[in-house]
């Protein structure tokens, strides 16, 4: 497995942008009302889109595309480029229920591993990846969230040793959203 920045000329933004809607189906379908919408406004966002360290995808060793990486050290650069209305809604939800980043963390924004090789260690692998990065560069923790409904990504966090050290709600008429904000202490 190898990881390469997002490229939107070299990468199937399709597919990358499969893997962005799977990451926040939820909100992703209370905006759009419909799965194929959401994930053709993704991929216009995603063609726009300038090479980003920031912004990995994820490889097999014959180099077909399996999955995503965002991830930031000590912080989320806001990205100010023209986007959707109801892109610019899921940044402004995710302000309120993601972890606040602090000065030495390395903060896990997304991984996403296609569906069709969930269940085989590849998102285990990857947040093993990433801890080794943040122990290379002498970080202080990896953070992450985990949505309030998904009970098997949380397990999956804890079985590697992130911790619960915050949780945050918002809730908008009969909309509600949550994170359980995750550390792990290197």
């Amino acid at each position: 497995m190898r990881y390469e920045n997002f490229n939107p000329q070299l990468h199937d933004t399709h597919k990358v942008a499969t893997y962005v809607y799977d990451v926040d189906f939820r909100t992703f379908d209370l905006l759009f009302k419909n799965k194929e919408k959401a994930i053709s406004t993704i991929e216009r966002d995603l063609k726009k889109h300038e090479v980003d360290n920031n912004f990995k995808v994820i490889l097999d060793d014959d180099g077909n595309l399996i999955g995503m990486l965002m991830a930031y050290i000590s912080k989320m650069p806001y990205d100010f480029r023209l986007k959707s209305l109801k892109l610019i809604i899921v940044d402004i939800l995710d302000y309120f229920v993601l972890c606040d980043i602090e000065k030495g963390d390395l903060y896990v924004a997304e991984i996403a591993i296609d569906d069709s090789l969930r269940g085989q260690g590849l998102g285990r692998e990857v947040l093993l990846d990433v801890i080794e990065y943040a122990k290379s560069k002498n970080l202080n923790r990896v953070i992450l969230d985990a949505d309030f409904r998904n009970v098997g990504a949380k397990k999956l966090y804890e079985r590697i040793g992130f911790k619960v050290f915050n949780k945050k709600r918002v809730k908008i008429g009969s909309f509600e959203r949550g994170m359980q904000n995750m550390e792990l202490i290197l």
